[in-house]
């Protein structure tokens, strides 16, 4: 218990924190399950100290406290201080007694009016000090963000509003100008038994009207720039472990882009992931998939409807979504039931899955590169598998990456006693040639380790001309290396191809005959002979899976970069499947309404313009906002929350009134049940007062693109784009021919508006 107490008072007793260390303790026996002795209750004030030993609560210098009644438990006591060391005033209560002075007098009626003014105090501080800040709960890190947040059944509008009101004001510094959109940030912990530590989560709540960037960026990329523009965006953060104890504006907490966690959802329930840094970025107690159980548990309780991401991890300069979508036919994020939202370039998801099968069962053997040859036929004998396909091969190779043993195994201890006795071999399974002992293995794989200018095609088939000359000969003849090569002269015209394979084929297995190559007992000249080959002798074993070091016992392997040079191969095979493949980048998870889980009814309010309005819209309209009522609602009671949700979420409803209900017939004063609609319909809000001068309407802003691009794309995918200077529509730099690495020239014209320009000037040039 003293070290779980230790870490929490690291990581939440600071200086310019108002939380007592009595306090942490108690919000350490909170998340343990126990309850420490009681504080000895002392009128608060805003003077604090950061040391423990020194705490005053009062205005008067720091004084012998009374002592704590002894804890009935068990538990140790802790080691009391001298009455020389308590008596003794530090440095900080020297301050404190300087600043507790009271002010100088003032006249009475400045007093009087002073205290006509200040409203009434009903706690036992002073009239001067400020109230006390909630302190902020403390969630077990796998149980965030608790049974009552999973319990809620509201809209997310409400349910975030809910949790945020439970957490407890993060201490900042002196406001900037740059924070006036952004709330008092809140927090909350997340305590981790198993790390021994305390992670802070942070909330921001961004207001859109006074934020110097009201528009989503993310919502354009993920194809959501007609939704409308939400009042209020919720920031959740999970800063690095060096941020920990630091505290930041909110302008800087915003701005700084090393967070283990942040992601933003709006005040309709559209979020985006935005960063995700795991052990990879620099976390120390939190991998990849805590925070992403993290994320995943805080948008199902709070019932966020979708939320977006943009694929883009890496690691050791390999795309992780090409890598595991070829070897499982998945991504790492679909654990979570994200699926494919759209492709960029206008890659569909029948692109994407047709691409994904190509390059999984592409054989190895097109797999064009001497290394990735010699290196299949290593794996090939580790794992006593065809690996035939590259799905099947990554996966060997992913395999042996999670499991690898050490390149070089450390040297078995020899007993002391017997020094003379060798240590006992680990007994494994392993293919033993009848003849003498001796193992052969196949001119194929032979071919593969050998470094030589001539194509596996060419050598195997000069082998078999070698063996076929060696059957005519005599089974069990012998023919010496010069008659040999005499006798394949004519088939084999190359003497350059003829002389290697005639060196190299001794002791291999050409087809279903061993070739031997030994030297004669008088002459010394070297005799070739065949040989029927048999089917190899399993020897008895103890156990059957050997250890990872007699596996690796044959020869040191690099599975990193045996890895990587796969990837490259497979890469270039199939460049044109590969690059669909990392084309598709947005990923989406979409929660249902959820409504079989509870009696409450749920509605998707949809705003339907006049005709007048409809004309000024540039973009389609999008999906209604969730409305939550009671199972007796009445239509009236369900025009009222339909109106009161669109100009709560909504800029461009900030001024709207409802006054009827398409989708529900009957009076106002009749059950919704009876009114024909059911729980997760969508009625349409007929209404006016939409402010339609607001330029706080779609995420995508008023102007409307015209993404008319030569792969086919109609719509902004993130990618570099170019307008074209004479018609505005936009283009892939891409499609078009402009590196990314080069600038976008100063003009640009596109094919239909090239053609049209350069079409006379062409004709008028072949008639002359």
């Amino acid at each position: 218990m003293s070290s779980r107490l230790g870490t929490f008072t690291r990581y939440t007793n600071y200086p310019g924190s108002k939380r007592t260390c009595r306090e942490c303790h108690g919000l350490a026996d909170r998340v343990a399950g126990t309850r420490g002795a009681p504080p000895v209750s002392a009128p608060r004030s805003r003077h604090f100290s950061g040391t423990p030993s020194t705490t005053n609560y009062g205005n008067a210098p720091a004084a012998e406290e009374p002592k704590p009644p002894k804890p009935r438990s068990r538990e140790r006591e802790r080691p009391e201080t001298s009455k020389q060391q308590r008596a003794m005033p530090s440095i900080r209560a020297l301050k404190r007694l300087a600043d507790s002075r009271p002010p100088p007098p003032q006249p009475a009626s400045a007093a009087a009016a002073e205290e006509e003014e200040s409203p009434p105090q009903h706690s036992s501080c002073s009239s001067s000090s400020p109230p006390w800040p909630a302190p902020s709960p403390a969630y077990p890190l796998r149980d965030f963000p608790g049974r009552e947040a999973a319990a809620l059944c509201g809209a997310f509008r409400d349910n975030v509003r809910w949790l945020l009101s439970r957490w407890g004001p993060v201490p900042a510094p002196v406001p900037s100008a740059a924070d006036a959109a952004a709330s008092p940030a809140r927090r909350a912990f997340l305590a981790d038994d198993r790390a021994r530590a305390v992670v802070p989560i942070v909330a921001v709540e961004v207001l859109a009207a006074s934020s110097p960037a009201p528009l989503c960026e993310l919502c354009r990329c993920a194809g959501w720039s007609h939704h409308w523009v939400s009042k209020r965006r919720y920031h959740f953060i999970i800063p690095a472990d060096a941020n920990w104890d630091q505290h930041f504006g909110t302008d800087v907490l915003l701005g700084r882009d090393d967070h283990l966690l942040h992601g933003l959802i709006h005040s309709n329930g559209f979020g985006h992931l935005v960063a995700l840094r795991g052990r990879e970025g620099g976390s120390t107690s939190l991998s990849g998939r805590d925070l992403m159980d993290i994320w995943d548990r805080l948008c199902s309780a709070l019932r966020v409807r979708a939320v977006s991401l943009v694929d883009l991890s890496r690691k050791h300069s390999l795309d992780l979504r090409l890598l595991l979508g070829v070897v499982n036919g998945e991504t790492w994020f679909t654990r979570w039931g994200y699926c494919l939202a759209r492709g960029s370039f206008n890659v569909s998801p029948a692109t994407y899955a047709a691409a994904l099968e190509a390059l999984a069962f592409l054989h190895v053997d097109h797999l064009r590169s001497r290394h990735v040859r010699r290196v299949v036929t290593v794996y090939r004998r580790l794992s006593n598998k065809p690996l035939t396909s590259v799905r099947e091969f990554l996966r060997c190779l992913l395999d042996w990456k999670h499991h690898e043993p050490p390149l070089s195994p450390p040297p078995a201890k020899q007993c002391p006693w017997l020094p003379f006795l060798p240590p006992k071999p680990c007994p494994m399974k392993r293919q033993v040639q009848p003849r003498q002992g001796q193992q052969c293995k196949r001119f194929e794989d032979a071919v593969d380790l050998a470094h030589c200018r001539f194509s596996k095609s060419r050598l195997l088939h000069a082998a078999e001309v070698v063996v076929a000359k060696l059957l005519e000969h005599g089974n069990d003849a012998e023919m010496t290396r010069q008659a040999l090569r005499d006798a394949s002269r004519g088939d084999i015209g190359d003497t350059g191809l003829l002389d290697f394979v005639i060196k190299s084929v001794g002791d291999t297995i050409v087809g279903n005959h061993v070739v031997r190559r030994l030297p004669n007992a008088t002459t010394r000249i070297l005799q070739f002979s065949l040989e029927e080959c048999e089917e190899p002798v399993q020897m008895d074993v103890e156990v059957e899976h050997p250890s990872p070091e007699a596996r690796w016992a044959g020869g040191s392997v690099d599975v990193e970069r045996d890895l990587r040079a796969v990837y490259r191969a497979m890469v270039k095979a199939l460049s044109e499947a590969a690059q669909a493949v990392l084309d598709c980048k947005h990923w989406v998870k979409c929660w249902g309404l959820g409504d079989e889980s509870d009696d409450q009814l749920r509605f998707l309010a949809e705003w339907q313009p006049q005709p007048w309005e409809a004309d000024d819209l540039t973009r389609p309209v999008p999906a209604g906002e969730i409305v939550v009522v009671p199972l007796h609602t009445s239509i009236g009671e369900l025009l009222v929350e339909a109106e009161h949700a669109l100009r709560d979420t909504y800029c461009f409803f900030e001024e709207f009134h409802a006054e009827k209900l398409d989708g529900i017939t009957g009076e106002k004063w009749d059950p919704v049940v009876l009114g024909g609609a059911e729980s997760g319909d969508t009625i349409g809000v007929h209404g006016h007062g939409a402010d339609m001068e607001t330029g706080l309407r779609c995420e995508g802003g008023l102007d409307a693109w015209e993404v008319r691009c030569v792969c086919g794309a109609q719509d902004y995918d993130g990618e570099r784009m170019v307008v074209c200077d004479m018609c505005g529509v936009w283009h892939h730099t891409r499609c078009v021919g402009i590196e990314d690495s080069v600038s976008v020239p100063p003009l640009f014209l596109c094919i239909l508006c090239g053609g049209e320009l350069m079409g006379p000037i062409l004709k008028d040039a072949l008639v002359t």
